[in-house]
């Protein structure tokens, strides 16, 4: 039987980052928009989050 893996000839999905950017230019990672809204809120919800394709 011929395997059905669902791969075809498509190339690696990218991944999609959350980056929180801080008003002293640092400028952080997250996976989820929930870490990097948590992490916004510690900040002093004073950073801005935007979405980067990896």
């Amino acid at each position: 039987m011929a395997c059905n893996c669902g791969g075809g000839a498509r190339g690696p999905q990218p991944v999609v980052v959350y980056e929180l950017t801080l008003p002293d230019g640092t400028v952080r990672r997250y996976f989820t928009y929930q870490e990097a809204d948590a992490a916004n809120k510690r900040a002093g919800s004073t950073g801005v989050i935007n979405t980067a394709v990896q």
